[in-house]
């Protein structure tokens, strides 16, 4: 299974903004864009800010979208291949697909700080998925599918003290969430407002369409 092993900070900063990878320490001065706020490398202070041409807004739009969700290129151009196949809006529709990744979803319910903690929460194989155990972060997840922490993982530390995070972190208004039971339920497809504002997937769609 093939993913980013490299330094997060080192993202956000080469996309100028915080893409929150790091979970709590994101809002803390520790945060590398609070410390070296320009991008990465030997002339990364020297880089132009003056306008940038359509190619290379497209690219980084298609870029950050590739590292919040934290998917690599291959992948994210099969989801987009997918998208385009399906009726409506391309671009919503691939938000959409990546929203329904499990690891996404373990997120978004608040049973991890960030998408990176999630992916490995899941290829530790401490969530189910309709009463099923799974280790595969890239699950794609349908509405009614029900997401459970593993009894067994239950008697862990970390999910001890998740119960009380957890509460202290919004959950995504397309998920029922469940703190005693520690599980969630997909309502619905997320809409365009629920989903990253920071993202633009007409930017994206243009990149793949030329």
């Amino acid at each position: 299974m093939a993913r980013y092993t490299g330094p997060a900070c080192k993202l956000c900063r080469r996309e100028g903004e915080k893409l929150f990878l790091k979970g709590e320490r994101c809002y803390t001065t520790k945060c590398a864009l609070e410390r070296r706020a320009y991008a990465p490398g030997e002339h990364g202070r020297m880089r132009q800010t003056g306008r940038d041409s359509d190619y290379s807004r497209q690219l980084r739009a298609k870029q950050k979208a590739r590292r919040v969700y934290g998917v690599l290129e291959k992948q994210f151009r099969r989801y987009f291949d997918v998208a385009r196949k399906r009726p409506g809006m391309t671009g919503l529709t691939l938000l959409q697909t990546l929203e329904s990744r499990l690891d996404n979803v373990v997120y978004r319910m608040g049973y991890a700080p960030s998408r990176t903690a999630a992916r490995q929460l899941v290829t530790h194989g401490h969530f189910l998925v309709n009463g099923t155990r799974t280790d595969v972060p890239s699950m794609m997840l349908k509405t009614n599918d029900v997401i459970s922490v593993h009894p067994e993982s239950r008697k862990n530390e970390y999910f001890k003290i998740m119960i009380e995070e957890a509460a202290q972190r919004t959950c995504a208004a397309w998920i029922k969430r469940d703190l005693d039971h520690l599980s969630g339920q997909i309502l619905r497809v997320p809409e365009r407002a629920e989903i990253d504002g920071n993202l633009n997937e007409q930017l994206i769609v243009e990149y793949y369409s030329r």
